[in-house]
C-alpha cells in the first residue's frame, strides 16, 4: 500500500518542471532504517526527454531496489557474526585503493610515458627469439565479386600484378562492382582472411608459401586472393606487428620499477629520519 501511495507521489514529483537542487537543499523523499533517499538522487537517475509516466516508473523501480538493499544490509548486519573480519577486509581494501590511486598519480606526474623508437627496436632485437608467430600471416588482396561482374579479364590481371597502377584500377573498379575489397598491406592472420571465403585449405603453411594467386567461387560470388608476402607460424614476429605490445611491456616494466624504487625510498627515508620505532622483546 505504501508503494502504491508513493507511486502517486513520484508521479507528482516528476510532473513538476523544477531542476535538480543542490544536495544540501535537497528534500528527503523517504526514510527507512535511518537512511534517507533524497529528491536530487531520484532526479539524477531519470533519463532525459522521457514522459512523466516513464519517469515515475523508473523512479518507482529505483526506490524499490534502494529500499530492498537498505533493509537487506540492515538484516545482514544484525545477523552476520564475523562483521569485525569484514570491516578489516574493507579497511584493507580502502587502504590498497588509496595507495593505488596515489601511485597512479605519481606515475602520471613523474614517469616518462613516451617510449623512443630506439628503445622499441633494442627490445625487439634482444628478445625477438621469444616473439614467435602463432599463426601464418600474409600481405595481399582479397577481392569478392558477383559472378557476372564486368571486365573480369582485366580484374584477373590487376589482382595478379598488384602493382601501384593495378591497385589504383582495382580500387576504382571496386567502388562500382565489388562486393568487398580488402587490401591488407599490413600483416594479417591468414586464418582471418580464409574465414571470409569458401576456400578449403588442408595445408595452410604450404598454401601461403607457394601461392601467389588463387580463386574460388560459390553459387553467386567469385573470390580472388593474391598473396604478396607470407610468414609462417613459429617464425619471428615482424617488428611492426610486435611494436605496440613491446611498447606496453616496456611501459609496464617502467611502472613496476618506479613503484619498487618509490617503496624502497619511502622505507629508507623513514628509517633514516627515525620514524620507525623498534621494540625489543623482554
Amino acid at each position: 500500500m505504501k508503494f502504491i501511495c508513493y507511486t502517486f507521489l513520484v508521479f507528482a514529483l516528476f510532473s513538476c518542471k523544477g531542476k535538480v537542487t543542490d544536495s544540501s537543499d535537497s528534500l528527503p523523499v523517504l526514510e527507512v532504517a535511518g537512511r534517507f533517499l533524497y529528491q536530487d538522487e531520484l532526479e539524477k537517475i531519470i533519463p532525459p526527454n522521457v514522459s512523466v509516466i516513464d519517469s515515475a516508473d523508473v523512479a518507482d523501480r529505483y526506490i524499490r531496489k534502494w529500499v530492498t538493499e537498505v533493509l537487506m544490509y540492515e538484516n545482514a548486519r544484525r545477523n552476520i557474526t564475523n562483521i569485525s573480519e569484514i570491516n578489516k577486509l574493507v579497511e584493507e581494501y580502502r587502504r590498497s585503493l588509496i595507495i593505488h590511486e596515489y601511485e597512479q598519480a605519481l606515475i602520471a606526474q613523474r614517469l616518462e610515458r613516451e617510449i623512443t623508437e630506439a628503445e622499441l627496436i633494442d627490445f625487439y632485437n634482444k628478445f625477438k627469439s621469444q616473439l614467435l608467430l602463432n599463426d601464418n600471416i600474409v600481405k595481399g588482396i582479397l577481392l569478392i565479386l558477383p559472378k557476372d561482374a564486368p571486365q573480369l579479364n582485366d580484374v584477373y590481371s590487376w589482382v595478379r600484378s598488384a602493382d601501384t597502377k593495378s591497385l589504383e584500377n582495382i580500387e576504382k573498379y571496386s567502388l562500382k562492382n565489388a562486393i568487398s575489397y580488402d587490401y591488407f598491406n599490413e600483416w594479417t592472420a591468414f586464418s582471418d582472411i580464409v574465414r571470409k571465403t569458401p576456400f578449403v585449405i588442408e595445408d595452410s603453411r604450404n598454401f601461403v608459401t607457394n601461392t601467389n594467386f588463387a580463386e574460388t567461387a560459390d553459387s553467386t560470388k567469385l573470390y580472388l586472393l593474391q598473396i604478396s608476402d607470407a610468414l609462417l607460424a613459429g617464425e619471428v614476429e615482424p617488428y611492426e606487428m610486435a611494436k605496440e605490445r613491446i611498447k606496453n611491456t616496456i611501459l609496464n616494466k617502467k611502472k613496476t620499477d618506479f613503484i619498487v624504487e618509490l617503496e624502497k625510498s619511502i622505507f629508507n627515508d623513514a628509517q633514516r629520519n627515525g620514524e620507525i620505532n623498534y621494540f625489543k622483546n623482554r
